[in-house]
């Protein structure tokens, strides 16, 4: 097997068709066909099965694809380091925030990053649960992820600072002529809340942890965009990050008392390179809240 047969493979299965995934590699088809053959000989199991909608993997070709980007994103990684100066780094930069978070911290740091390493290509994508950005930090596929402290956060986490929560009202609300907004005001209202697995639902259930009935459930949205806009349209109230609450709402959010808040942590990877400790030290600048008790959960 070799790297190359890897990287057919996740083409394949980005695109759905080897003719398509030549194309986009820039090599010819019957020679990824034989490629994709030789591998599956070698291998004794078949990656691929054909459908009315192209090439999809099978079971085999999933969990065999899974750790194929592993090793591919390895193989970059080595070889950008091996090639790079302090000024002509190139490569790619996988980076993975939890939902909510960082939403405006972020954008800052990798425009930075970017004008300073102009050559490396950064991937960037939302995933809802802190425990899957750790799994997916301990499996080699991040090279930074920006996240809330969880239980399985690793002692070498970096931390820098809170991220407030905030309550998201509709218009004319009466609790928007308060300067911050007690829970127990909320009793009984509908709540706009997140999918059960996200992160951002484990923070609402904490809040409300005291109180009885549990928080009616207007409807589960899986992104905190979502999420602000319905609560302002009045279907429920929406416990967000502050940080998350686009521009056009914030007359319409007011912070909680008691605070809630999490910490908020940067997991890098081992033998971190020259960009991803560049990116650190740039969301380290960003203006990050402060709890004076911060609350820890657990998603």
């Amino acid at each position: 097997m070799s790297l190359r047969q890897f990287e057919y493979a996740l083409a394949v299965a980005e695109v759905g068709s080897v003719t398509a995934a030549a194309e986009l590699l820039r090599v010819a088809q019957p020679s990824m066909s034989q490629q994709i053959r030789n591998l599956e000989r070698e291998l004794g199991v078949q990656l691929f099965a054909r459908t009315p909608s192209g090439l999809v993997p099978t079971v085999a070709g999933r969990g065999f694809l899974r750790e194929a980007e592993v090793a591919v994103r390895a193989a970059r990684r080595a070889r950008a380091t091996a090639r790079a100066g302090a000024d002509d780094l190139e490569g790619e930069l996988v980076v993975a925030a939890q939902l909510g978070f960082g939403t405006r911290q972020l954008p800052g740091a990798l425009g930075a990053l970017r004008r300073r390493f102009p050559r490396v290509e950064v991937t960037v994508f939302e995933e809802p649960s802190s425990a899957e950005l750790d799994r997916l930090c301990r499996r080699g596929v991040l090279d930074l992820a920006l996240m809330a402290k969880c239980e399985r956060t690793p002692a070498d986490a970096h931390r820098l600072g809170d991220e407030e929560f905030v309550v998201v009202l509709g218009a004319g609300h009466p609790q928007l002529a308060a300067d911050r907004v007690e829970l127990r005001a909320l009793e009984g209202e509908p709540w706009v809340r997140f999918d059960r697995d996200s992160g951002l639902d484990a923070v609402l259930l904490y809040a409300l942890r005291d109180n009885d009935p549990a928080p009616a459930t207007a409807a589960r949205v899986s992104q905190t965009a979502t999420a602000v806009r319905w609560a302002a349209d009045g279907l429920g109230v929406a416990l967000v990050p502050a940080s998350a609450v686009p521009h056009g709402y914030e007359h319409l959010v007011r912070p909680m008392f008691p605070a809630v808040s999490q910490p908020v942590i940067v997991v890098v990877r081992q033998h971190a390179g020259p960009a991803e400790t560049a990116l650190l030290e740039l969301l380290r600048q960003e203006s990050w809240y402060n709890a004076a008790a911060p609350i820890s959960l657990v998603s």
